[in-house]
């Protein structure tokens, strides 16, 4: 099988490509990414050596270029999107652009090539803030930010292609992911990374805001089980098995790096943050999937990663983002 992996330079492609490599011998693997401010090209030096791996690099909003890398794919899992909420809050054109936009050129390559199966990975921030219970895949959508707006547009493209031209389109919607090679714009590396540079970890409002955290790992495994056995037209949450307020993930930094809890700093608040998220995966864990990592431990495991990789991240936390990082936090 030949699988077109957009995005696969980022955090969650490129652990999936990683995953997929080690676990399919017999699997040709593309990526196709524009490697923009949020990609390392170190991140995939590592594939390189793999002879049934290909990078090209592309921009999924440059149809030219899209229908060029799709062309012979079996199959397209599309990572590729502007993915940062702040971000998202101070320039909402690139992400619908990016998100909707180039998510569309995708689905109309792969009609053209008659794609086996075409995977849009989406998000728990489709739904919004939930106030009880968890997310199901039939609840109505309800997107705060133009990131989360635009990626449940792209959702609703996507599903309109397998409604009207039958392009196998199956979608999966993961809560937070966390793990080696994330940004370090994203809360749990940004606050590790600051605390291993003795930095304010700047958190927001009173930081009870909850997440459902997974680790990416077992998000790939996930995404792998709807590859192989989800149902065309069909969506499948992918969650992990904890909920946790902000706070307490900062501190369980702080803690694990033996640095002082004083470094964590209230800032305003994002606007329209939403308050919590949570999914209900029993959809994809009646294909045969479970979570395989316990939160606590997989926390530890990044802060290793990170303390252990200072060279990649410092890359990525050059001048730019400490403009924009001021720009955003006023310090």
């Amino acid at each position: 099988m030949k699988i077109l992996i957009t995005g696969g330079a980022g955090f969650i492609g490129s652990n999936f490509t990683e995953y997929m490599l080690k676990k399919y011998k017999n699997h040709k693997l593309v990526i196709f990414d524009l490697l923009t401010y949020a990609s390392n090209p170190d991140t995939i030096k590592r594939f390189k050596k793999h002879k049934n791996f290909k990078f090209i690099q592309g921009d999924i909003r440059d149809k030219r270029a899209v229908d060029s890398a799709v062309k012979g794919a079996d199959a397209v899992i599309n990572f590729a999107a502007e993915t940062h909420v702040d971000r998202s809050i101070i320039n909402p054109d690139v992400f619908v652009e990016t998100n909707v936009k180039g998510t569309n050129n995708l689905l109309e390559a792969a009609k053209k090539y008659k794609i086996r199966r075409f995977i849009q990975i989406s998000t728990d921030e489709v739904y919004g803030s939930v106030k009880k219970g968890k997310s199901k895949e039939g609840d109505l959508l309800d997107p705060t930010s133009p990131y989360s707006a635009s990626k449940a547009a792209a959702d609703l493209v996507a599903l309109a292609y397998y409604k009207t031209f039958g392009v196998p389109v199956v979608i999966t919607r993961s809560s937070n992911n966390f793990g080696p090679y994330q940004h370090p714009e994203k809360f749990i590396p940004l606050f590790i990374t600051n605390a291993l540079e003795n930095r304010e970890l700047p958190l927001y409002g009173d930081g009870k805001n909850v997440r459902n955290w997974i680790y990416v790992e077992d998000n790939c495994r996930g995404i792998d089980f709807v590859l192989k056995k989800g149902i065309p037209g069909e969506v499948y949450n992918i969650g992990g098995n904890v909920e946790v307020p902000n706070i307490q993930v900062a501190r369980t930094i702080t803690s694990s790096l033996r640095k002082s809890s004083g470094l964590i700093k209230y800032v305003k608040d994002r606007l329209a943050h939403d308050r919590r998220y949570a999914l209900d995966s029993s959809k994809l864990k009646k294909l045969g999937w479970e979570p395989g990592y316990n939160f606590s431990a997989a926390l530890k495991k990044t802060v290793i990663w990170y303390r252990g990789n200072k060279t990649w991240w410092m890359k990525l936390k050059g001048k730019a983002f400490k403009s924009y990082y001021k720009k955003l936090y006023g310090r």
